[in-house]
């Protein structure tokens, strides 16, 4: 057996009682000295919550949650415990998530009155900002540096550091900084419309050629084959054959070409556009911050083109077996990126409407609002509610200068914490390799607090439907905050400090060496509990008992 496909040895540290059933805390730390027979996943049945197993038991490195639950929680009582997951629109009445629905019991419904008095008029489930009462929905908004451009080009485009004021030097770092992401990203942005056309164009011509010989559109790789060997000196339909069996195997549809050209398109048209105005649908001030009437309660729009807040709910409802959680659907998200007045406000209305736990998984590279952000993380930290924040998935080293991920609770050169109720989480994979840091993962070792399983996630699909989350910060992030909710649910009487120090304390700590590849070096290898803050994956197993410890001595 090759190095690469061995497990490892698994040694404990050490342990702590669990006073209820004497069942032991255990702290492990993991190396590649020996292997253990892998459990080892190929079909979509077998992948399915494979991230609930355990590494003792299954060899997969899990968070034990179906651990925790066969021997930690039997005949326990839960408190319910309201996620709210700032996303996209959730399909509140998809059948895998309708009676996890935050139900808010003070709002009579369509009643267009504030029966809560809570600025927010016929809320039942929660607020969507991206749109109006009127129906018209904000699919494609400006990217942040786009938006930090339009704010500061009258006060920095064309100057020099020496010319700028020291009072403003840091926000004229983070105006260049963006100023150099846009012109890189706006070329890209051309070449990628461009591109999404010739392919397009690519594709039909090699099924007009192949149809000439299958009269059924309905044909795959084999047909293909069969064809390729019937004709094998017909260099035209040799060539369209490679071809279209390339965009069979990249499962290049019609429909993935049709979403690929709209995004491509809308990108240089909205994300990367100076002069669209990103929030001429939903009507305010978006320099102000008190100005809060915009919005809608309502979340009917194109679940497919906005699918990630359905699938993250999935996640996260899917961790409460016991029907622990419930979800509250706060709906910021666009293609483009977050604005820092939404997930502001998004954060307070979660605080304020009993939410214990607050998820985003989502991240952006600047901030152009960071204090607003900051005071809602402050709130929350005052209102005992902790938030869970997807790293990021750009496979770069956080504590590396001027390399932040927003939001975060700190601002963008001072990092400095200002509350200690926010738990940044990187994305590990299934087997303990080489390739247990996800390869598109963040990480870093003050920055991110701890990883979590975020590869091949088993979840809610828009349309009532279900599939896998290939790989994502998110899906570690949505993880997270469903243990999160777990801890406050079995165990009310902790804090959010409490809380995320539990989650970074109890998680599994692994010493193995995993692939951190850059430009310099392809093979670069770091061990793997340098990358976080913990050093550790997520456990629930480990967490719960932890959980119980110090919840008894509070």
């Amino acid at each position: 057996m090759s190095d690469i496909k061995k497990i490892i040895v698994i040694f404990f540290m050490g342990f702590i009682f669990f006073s209820c059933n004497k069942t032991n805390y255990k702290t492990i730390k993991v190396n590649n000295k020996v292997s253990l027979k892998r459990y080892k996943l190929e079909s979509l049945e077998d992948f399915k919550n494979w991230h609930f197993k355990d590494v003792l038991i299954d060899t997969l490195a899990g968070i034990s949650l179906n651990r925790a639950y066969d021997s930690l929680l039997v005949n326990r009582k839960p408190k319910k415990i309201i996620v709210a997951v700032i996303d996209m629109p959730i399909e509140i009445n998809h059948l895998g998530l309708k009676n996890y629905i935050w139900n808010n019991k003070n709002e009579i419904s369509n009643n267009n009155f504030d029966d809560d008095q809570n600025g927010y008029m016929d809320d039942k489930n929660g607020w969507n900002f991206l749109s109006n009462k009127e129906g018209g929905t904000n699919y494609f908004v400006n990217y942040e540096y786009t938006r930090i451009i339009k704010e500061y080009s009258y006060k920095f485009k064309g100057k020099k550091i020496k010319e700028i004021n020291q009072k403003d030097s840091t926000l004229f770092r983070v105006y260049k900084k963006a100023e150099l992401k846009y012109k890189q990203r706006f070329m890209f942005a051309n070449e990628e419309v461009e591109y999404i056309k010739n392919l397009s164009i690519w594709k039909k011509e090699a099924e007009e050629v192949i149809s000439k010989y299958i009269k059924n559109s309905n044909y795959g790789i084999h047909e293909l084959d069969s064809l390729k060997n019937m004709y094998p000196k017909n260099k035209d339909l040799q060539d369209a054959l490679i071809q279209k069996t390339n965009f069979i195997e990249w499962e290049f549809t019609d429909s993935y070409i049709k979403d690929y050209k709209l995004k491509a398109e809308e990108r240089v048209s909205k994300l990367l556009n100076l002069d669209y105005n990103d929030r001429k649908i939903q009507g305010d001030n978006p320099k102000l911050i008190n100005d809060i009437e915009y919005g809608t309660p309502k979340f009917e729009v194109n679940f497919e083109l906005l699918d990630h807040g359905t699938k993250m709910a999935g996640i996260i409802v899917n961790i409460g077996k016991n029907e622990e959680l419930e979800i509250m659907s706060l709906a910021i998200s666009a293609y483009g990126d977050e604005h820092d007045k939404d997930i502001a406000l998004a954060i307070r209305y979660a605080v304020d409407n009993g939410a214990k736990v607050i998820n985003m998984s989502f991240a952006k590279e600047f901030s152009l609002y960071p204090n607003w952000v900051l005071d809602a993380i402050k709130y929350a930290y005052e209102n005992n509610v902790l938030i869970v924040n997807g790293a990021g998935n750009d496979n770069q080293d956080l504590e590396i200068k001027n390399v932040t991920w927003f939001p975060n609770d700190h601002g963008h050169e001072n990092k400095k914490e200002i509350s200690n109720n926010f738990l940044k989480v990187g994305s590990s994979g299934l087997y303990i390799n080489k390739k247990l840091k996800s390869s598109f993962s963040n990480y870093g070792n003050n920055e991110v607090d701890i990883f979590a399983p975020g590869e091949y996630i088993y979840t809610t699909f828009p349309n009532n439907e279900y599939n896998l989350v290939y790989g994502g910060t998110s899906a570690s992030s949505a993880i997270t905050s469903g243990v999160a909710a777990l801890l406050y649910s079995y165990y009310p009487n902790l804090t959010a400090s409490q809380v995320k120090n539990i989650l970074m304390d109890s998680g599994l700590e692994y010493t193995i060496e995993v692939n951190t590849p850059t430009e310099e070096d392809k093979n670069k290898t770091i061990p793997f509990n340098i990358l976080s803050k913990s050093g550790k994956v997520l456990n629930a197993y480990n967490a719960l008992i932890m959980a119980d410890s110090i919840s008894r001595s509070n």
